[in-house]
C-alpha cells in the first residue's frame, strides 16, 4: 500500500501554519475583554469567500434524477417508521458529480449546480479548491446506505478492506471508509443550500441487507446508564458484529504490530482479555503502540461508520444553508481546517453518534445561526486522542445564535481532547429542548475528559444562554474504577446538570490513564433556565444544576512517578438562574475542584453568593 506522500507532506506541514493565526492565541488570556477577541475572531472568518461566477451543473456530466421507494427504516435509536428511498435501479451520479467537480476546479473554481430534484449517489462527493457545491431549493442528495460504497474510490488501495481514504474516527487516524462529502488539504471550499429544502441524506437508519442492518447497527451495545429515549441500537442484538464486538481480522497481540513495545506496555495496552479487539478499542491501541497511519487498516470487515462530512487539513472553508440528516456518525467533522465558518445549517440526526457540529484541532471556526436536533452531543470541540495530538489543540472558537433541541451536550467540549482546547466563545445560544418529554437534552455545557484523554482547557467564556424547557430531569451515572473513591452509580455525569465538567468520563473505556487533564479559567454568565412539569407532578429544571467531576488521581496506572493530578480551577459562574432541581437536597456535586465562584446565582429561588471547594 502507497500512501500519497504529497497529501502526507502537506499535513505535516499545516501545524506550522496554523501558528500564524495573528496572535490571537497569545492575547487571549490577558486580553481585557474576552468578547472583544471573540469579535476579532468573527471578523477574520467572515469575509466572504469568492468563487468563479461560473456554474457546472451536474446534469451536463450526466446526472439523472431518481424515482422513490418507501421502505421501513430507523429513525433514532428505537424508533421505526417508512421513509423515502431511491428505488431499486436508479441511476447512480457518483461519476456525474466527480465529473463536475473537476471541470470546475481545472477550470479554476466556480460553482457545481446541483438542481432541485432527487439524487442517489453510491460514493463519496469529493470537494476540491476553489468549489462551491451548491443545492439548489428542492435538491434532495440520497446517499447510497450500503457501506461497502464508501471502500470503492479512495486513493489508497488496502486489497481485501478495500480503496479506503485518510480518515480520523473519534480522534484516531485511520485509513477507513470514506465520508459521504469528503476534502483532504483543499482551500477555499463551500458546501452551501439556498434553504433547508436543501438536503443531504446519509440514510444512516435505513437497511442494507435482509436481516435490516443499517449502519446505526454498527454501534453495537450502549453503556449509558439510566438513558432516556436511548436504551437500544437499531437491530441490534448480542453476537453481532459491531465496533464493539472484538473482530477476528484484528491481530491477537501487539507483539506481532508493534514489536518494539516493552512486555509491560503491550499488557497496559490491551488491558485484560480481548475487549481491545474490537475495532473502536483496537484503533486507539494502535495509536497509543505508535503504529503508522498505513497499518491503521480499517474499511471492508470492520465497523467503524465514517462522518457524514469530513473536511482534513483545509482552509477557508463555507458550510452554509443546508440540511443534512440520518448521518451514519458524526454530521460534520473538519480536522486540522482554519477558517472554517458554519452557518444556518440543519443538523438534523437522532442515530447513535449523530454529533451535530465536531470541530478538531481547528483554528478559526464560527458556529452561527444553526439549528441542532441530534443523537449525540449537538457541538462538541474535539483535540485528538491518545498520540495522535500532532495537529495540536483546536482554538479560537465563537458559537452565536444557536438552537439547540435534542442531544446529549449543547455545548461540549471533549472528550477527544488530548491536544488541548483554548479560546472558546460561547453566547446568544437557545438551548430550547423541545423535546423534553420524551428525548431531552441531557445536559447544556459540557466538559468531557479523562485520565487518557488529558488535555488541556482554557479560557472558555460563555454568556447569554436561555434553556427555556431545562434538560433531563432524572440522573444518569458514570460507572468508576475498581478503587475509584467516587462510587458507581451515584454521580449524574452522563445526564442531569446544567453545567457539567466531566474530567472522569467513561474511565472504564480506556486502557491507558497515564496523561491527567488540566481545566483553568472558564467563565459562566447570564444562563436562565426555565422548569417544567414531569409525569409525576414535579416542576422542575433538571436533576442538579451544577456537576463538576474533577480529575480522579487513584484512575491513574502509569509509570511512577505520577504526574501532578490537579483540581478544576478558575471556574466563575455569574448572574444565573437554573430553575429548580429535582434533588434540591444537594443542588450540585463537586469533586477535586478549587475556588468555584458562585455570584449571584439562583438555585430554586435561592441566590448564591459564595467560593466551593471540594
Amino acid at each position: 500500500m502507497t500512501i500519497n506522500t504529497q497529501r502526507r507532506n502537506l499535513m505535516k506541514a499545516l501545524p506550522a501554519a496554523a501558528g500564524l493565526s495573528l496572535g490571537v492565541t497569545a492575547r487571549a488570556a490577558t486580553a481585557p475583554d474576552p468578547w472583544l477577541q471573540a469579535q476579532a475572531i468573527i471578523d477574520r472568518v467572515s469575509k466572504p469567500l469568492t468563487f468563479r461566477k461560473q456554474s457546472y451543473p451536474i446534469t451536463a456530466h450526466g446526472a439523472r434524477t431518481c424515482k422513490l421507494a418507501k421502505v421501513k427504516a430507523w429513525i433514532s435509536f428505537e424508533e421505526q417508521d417508512t421513509v423515502d428511498t431511491p428505488a431499486a435501479g436508479s441511476h447512480d451520479c457518483y461519476a456525474a458529480f466527480k465529473a463536475a467537480i473537476a471541470a470546475c476546479h481545472n477550470a479554476g473554481g466556480g460553482r457545481v449546480l446541483v438542481p432541485a430534484g432527487n439524487w442517489y449517489c453510491a460514493g463519496p462527493i469529493v470537494l476540491r479548491s476553489n468549489v462551491n457545491l451548491h443545492l439548489s431549493a428542492g435538491a434532495h442528495i440520497y446517499f447510497s446506505n450500503n457501506p461497502a460504497d464508501y471502500a470503492k474510490y479512495g486513493d489508497i488501495d488496502c486489497g481485501k478492506q478495500g480503496k479506503l481514504s485518510i480518515s480520523r474516527w473519534q480522534s484516531n487516524d485511520c485509513l477507513n471508509f470514506s465520508s459521504m462529502i469528503y476534502a483532504y488539504g483543499q482551500d477555499n471550499i463551500a458546501l452551501t443550500g439556498d434553504d433547508w429544502t436543501s438536503t443531504l441524506n446519509g440514510q444512516g437508519g435505513v437497511p442494507f441487507n435482509e436481516q435490516g442492518d443499517c449502519w446505526w447497527t454498527w454501534k453495537g451495545k450502549l453503556k449509558t446508564l439510566n438513558a432516556v429515549a436511548q436504551g437500544s441500537t437499531p437491530n441490534f442484538t448480542k453476537g453481532k458484529m459491531s465496533e464493539n464486538t472484538e473482530n477476528p481480522m484484528n491481530a491477537e497481540s501487539l507483539s506481532t504490530i508493534a514489536p518494539q513495545l516493552t512486555e509491560e506496555e503491550r499488557l497496559l495496552i490491551q488491558g485484560e482479555g480481548a475487549r481491545w479487539r474490537a475495532d473502536a478499542q483496537y484503533l486507539p491501541a494502535l495509536s497509543e503502540a505508535g503504529v503508522p497511519l498505513s497499518r491503521r487498516v480499517f474499511g471492508l470487515g470492520h465497523y467503524l461508520r465514517p462522518p457524514m462530512i469530513q473536511l482534513i487539513g483545509c482552509t477557508n472553508v463555507l458550510l452554509q444553508g443546508y440540511h443534512v440528516t440520518h448521518t451514519p456518525f458524526w454530521q460534520h467533522h473538519p480536522v486540522h481546517c482554519r477558517n472554517i465558518v458554519i452557518r444556518k445549517v440543519h443538523c438534523e440526526s437522532l442515530g447513535p453518534n449523530s454529533d451535530g457540529f465536531d470541530p478538531e484541532a481547528c483554528d478559526h471556526v464560527l458556529i452561527d445561526g444553526c439549528t441542532f436536533d441530534t443523537g449525540d452531543d449537538c457541538i462538541a470541540i474535539k483535540a485528538g486522542k491518545d498520540l495522535d495530538t500532532q495537529y495540536g489543540p483546536s482554538q479560537n472558537i465563537v458559537i452565536q445564535n444557536c438552537t439547540m433541541q435534542s442531544g446529549h451536550g449543547a455545548v461540549t467540549l471533549g472528550s477527544e481532547m488530548a491536544g488541548g482546547i483554548q479560546n472558546v466563545y460561547a453566547q446568544k445560544l437557545v438551548f430550547q429542548n423541545i423535546n423534553w418529554a420524551t428525548n431531552p437534552l441531557n445536559t447544556a455545557i459540557r466538559l468531557k475528559t479523562n485520565l487518557n484523554r488529558g488535555g488541556y482547557l482554557r479560557n472558555f467564556y460563555v454568556r447569554d444562554i436561555s434553556i427555556p424547557n431545562g434538560v433531563q430531569t432524572s440522573p444518569s451515572f458514570y460507572a468508576s474504577l475498581p478503587g475509584s473513591p467516587i462510587q458507581s452509580k451515584t454521580v449524574a455525569t452522563a445526564a442531569g446538570a446544567i453545567v457539567t465538567f466531566d474530567c472522569d468520563y467513561t474511565p472504564i473505556s480506556d486502557n491507558v490513564r497515564t496523561r491527567p487533564p488540566v481545566v483553568s479559567n472558564v467563565h459562566i454568565s447570564n444562563v436562565k433556565v426555565g422548569d417544567v412539569k414531569t409525569k409525576d407532578g414535579k416542576v422542575v429544571s433538571c436533576y442538579q444544576a451544577i456537576v463538576i467531576l474533577g480529575p480522579v488521581a487513584s484512575d491513574y496506572n502509569g509509570p511512577q512517578p505520577m504526574p501532578a493530578v490537579v483540581p478544576v480551577t478558575g471556574v466563575t459562574i455569574t448572574d444565573c438562574d437554573f430553575g429548580t432541581p429535582a434533588n434540591m437536597e444537594q443542588p450540585w456535586y463537586l469533586y477535586n475542584v478549587q475556588g468555584l465562584k458562585l455570584n449571584n446565582v439562583t438555585i430554586g429561588g435561592k441566590v448564591h453568593n459564595t467560593t466551593l471547594s471540594a
